[in-house]
């Protein structure tokens, strides 16, 4: 069985426990590699192999290290379909989705920031007849970046890629629930000569593995992207440190559809932004808010549409919902349907285990669900579930309808469907939301910053946001006579 080992100096190592995890495939149920349970020593010895590979890999030209990540950019290119089944074994996830959306976003990560990194400036101001001041931007050190599981590559690359083009080095952990990939372009980074230390992968639990990187004193900011719980970990510990901090955490977002959109532009987005990846997107629209004209309408054609959802082997080309993550998420997402049903909820699809046969037989299988009849205010409607799982409720008013979406303590996207301009301009504009979709959904450009509101995070990743969360500012000031 596939051992999976860290990346610490350059190099592929053992775990210094020589302990490991099991890692499933989930859609069979098995386990079928092994993952390092890594401690607070092999965080240190990264954490020391960044330190002494920072003074080179900082003081190189944004070109040279640009020519070092676009190394990396044409093996995961050459590697694509490769690097998207392995996603796909590791997360449940169809491979035809990881191979159109999770290794292609990869890519474009280190491109982005290879290329932005040569186009970073500073500012200068002159205080006329006494002084110039300008600003310098230099990279921190040594950084640390945690990454989720419900978009290995893709996310692991958006927090990597800024840092090592900024001229940090990185201590980095992948979710132990998905760490393939991460190990996989571990292999591409030597292959690619990525010099020794400058990216050091350590893989394990968040308890041991995570928290040594974040207590750690040599590590000067952390970027996490994960549940809230998590992250307000993170930040007691983080905080008294004084250590830079981006948090993108969880997400209970809201679609608002007005009668006046674009009807099938918005049905077919909208089975898309509800069950894309098995619902595990902290993007997801879990909350449907239908004006009341269009609701029965609605209903009967999402149910419909959802219902012809291909549940089935994630390796397969017509698979449209493959399997959930793991056994134990599994039983979350269950539960809280049995939530709903408390809450008088109304099952009108799904919201149960879906039986496959063959090789995913004993796979984490869940029917998408579709759930009417609850409280703005319930349980189910407030807490982030995170799968397939979506609540759909009719309105009257934007006044109405606003205050629905702003009940949660999260705040990290929202979708409004209407073809009138003013409309949107005015709800996007009081909408509790770090980033708002007008009739589209996941429509990135990455220029732009991108984080959450309220309990949803801390902070922008995205453009030279990124760049700037990993560089220090520093104002230079020359009296001039």
């Amino acid at each position: 069985m596939l051992k999976i080992e860290n990346y610490i100096g350059g190099e592929l190592t053992a775990p210094i426990s020589e302990k490991y995890l099991d890692n499933f495939n989930p859609a069979v149920g098995e386990v079928y590699s092994l993952i390092p349970d890594s401690d607070e020593r092999d965080v240190e010895f990264a954490v020391e192999a960044a330190g002494k590979a920072f003074p080179i890999w900082s003081k190189m030209s944004a070109e040279t290290r640009h020519d070092y990540l676009m190394r990396i950019v044409r093996l995961i290119e050459r590697d694509l379909d490769l690097l998207a089944e392995a996603e796909s074994v590791d997360n449940g996830k169809p491979k035809s989705l990881a191979k159109a959306v999770d290794i292609p976003r990869a890519v474009s990560n280190f491109k982005f920031y290879a290329t932005a990194a040569m186009h970073f400036s500073s500012e200068a101001h002159e205080t006329v007849g006494q002084a110039i001041n300008y600003t310098l931007r230099q990279p921190l050190g040594v950084v640390g970046c945690i990454s989720p599981w419900n978009l290995p590559l893709y996310l692991f690359t958006w927090k990597i890629a800024p840092a090592l083009a900024a001229g940090c080095c990185v201590v980095a952990k992948p979710s132990e629930i998905t760490p393939m990939t991460a190990y996989l372009l571990s292999k591409l980074c030597i292959e690619a000569g990525l010099p020794e230390g400058v990216l050091n992968i350590v893989h394990g639990l968040g308890a041991k593995a995570g928290s040594a990187i974040v207590a750690h004193k040599n590590v000067k900011a952390i970027s996490f992207t994960g549940g809230t719980k998590t992250g307000q970990d993170i930040a007691r510990i983080a905080a008294p440190m004084f250590k830079k901090l981006s948090l993108e955490l969880g997400g209970k977002n809201p679609n608002i559809i007005f009668a006046d959109c674009n009807y099938e532009e918005m049905l077919k987005t909208t089975v898309l932004s509800s069950f894309s990846n098995q619902g595990q997107i902290c993007l997801c629209g879990s909350r449907i808010f239908v004006e009341r004209p269009l609701y029965e309408r609605f209903k009967t054609d999402f149910v419909e549409r959802v219902s012809q959802l291909k549940i089935g082997d994630p390796l397969e080309s017509e698979t449209n919902v493959g399997a959930v993550v793991s056994k134990s998420h599994l039983e979350k997402v269950l539960s809280y349907v049995d939530l709903a049903r408390e809450e008088n909820g109304k099952i009108l699809l799904g919201g149960k285990i879906a039986k496959l046969e063959g090789r995913c037989k004993h796979g984490y299988f869940i029917e998408p669900t579709i759930i009417e009849n609850l409280a703005f205010d319930c349980r189910t409607n407030q807490e982030e579930i995170f799968g397939a799982v979506v609540s759909i409720q009719p309105f009257d008013t934007e006044t109405e309808v606003l205050r629905y979406a702003n009940s949660t303590e999260y705040g990290l996207s929202a979708t409004v469907w209407t073809e009138n301009l003013s409309r949107a301009h005015r709800v996007a504009e009081k909408l509790e939301s770090g980033i708002i979709w007008i009739n589209c959904w996941l429509l990135r450009d990455l220029r732009t910053p991108f984080g959450g509101m309220k309990q949803s995070g801390v902070g922008r990743e995205g453009g030279f946001e990124a760049l700037k969360f990993f560089t220090e500012e520093k104002n230079v000031c020359i009296k001039i006579n």
